[in-house]
């Protein structure tokens, strides 16, 4: 029987889970709520990303099947098609399945393509929202999204698109007063640059690209909009491009770098922690 025709058929089974969509949160493992938390620990099985870090993934409980689908620009090391399908396929197991996702799963996380995929077969499911990846990274870079002398509003774009598409409404992002945001575009830093500043934004705008955000390894590269190409090619991902003059923020509020330091000064090396992945076999 087709794999297809037999989900249908497990899908008229009384012994349907569920799938519970969970945010994890930038990176730091105290950024994750507490019903996110408790959650994780009652699942059955953990289908999560590679932006949920090593820190999030040492403490799922031994009991948990762990199913690793991680994805980056140019590598999908699992097609979306395939994580749908095993959502679905644990699910009318009788499973409560958690679809793990840094960030928040409904800002660039596709969490609503994933979860329209379990509607023809009538598997409930939850949302608990995470600490998006602009906030957390943000706020740990000492950026302020918005501020009263700075910028009045704040906007969150993908630099993902799909390929031979651009749909973004580049004069609208030229304005001033605002902040921009741009996930996953670090690949497409010419594109931003060149797009901007032909509508109109100064080359001089102030950019600030956090790499790493929330995690011991996190750096903040700042310079202006003209040096934004140079400035990606020095960043590693996972990493955020922060435009507008709230960037410049950053150089006296960045009280995260600033307790590394502390931190670093106190203590010996041999003491910083460093974290593991689970000794258990992962899918």
């Amino acid at each position: 029987m087709p794999q297809q025709d037999a989900l249908y058929t497990l899908s008229t089974s009384k012994n349907i889970g569920k799938v519970i969509l969970v945010g994890a949160g930038p990176g730091d493992p105290d950024l994750l709520t507490v019903k996110a938390m408790r959650l994780i620990q009652q699942a059955d099985v953990i289908v999560y990303d590679r932006l949920v870090s090593d820190e999030i993934v040492a403490m799922f409980p031994p009991h948990s099947h762990l199913i690793f689908v991680g994805k980056e620009a140019g590598n999908h090391c699992v097609p979306q098609q395939q994580i749908n399908s095993l959502l679905v396929e644990h699910a009318l197991a009788g499973k409560q399945v958690i679809r793990l996702k840094g960030g928040d799963p409904f800002i660039f996380g596709r969490g609503g393509e994933e979860l329209e995929a379990l509607l023809p077969f009538n598997i409930p499911f939850e949302v608990v929202p995470g600490i998006t990846a602009a906030s957390g990274c943000a706020a740990y870079a000492g950026i302020p999204l918005t501020h009263r002398d700075h910028a009045q509003s704040v906007q969150f774009i993908t630099g993902h698109l799909k390929q031979g598409q651009d749909q973004i409404d580049w004069p609208s992002l030229a304005r001033s007063n605002h902040t921009l945001v741009f996930y996953m575009g670090l690949n497409q830093s010419h594109v931003i640059r060149h797009k901007l500043s032909a509508y109109g934004m100064s080359l001089a705008t102030p950019i600030a690209i956090i790499e790493r955000g929330t995690s011991s390894q996190q750096r903040v590269h700042t310079s202006d909009l003209a040096h934004l190409e140079s400035l990606a090619k020095d960043a590693k991902s996972p990493a955020l491009i922060v435009i507008g003059s709230v960037t410049t923020l950053t150089h006296s509020l960045n009280w995260f770098q600033a307790k590394q330091e502390a931190e670093t000064q106190s203590y010996p090396k041999f003491y910083q922690y460093q974290a593991h992945q689970p000794t258990r076999k992962i899918s």
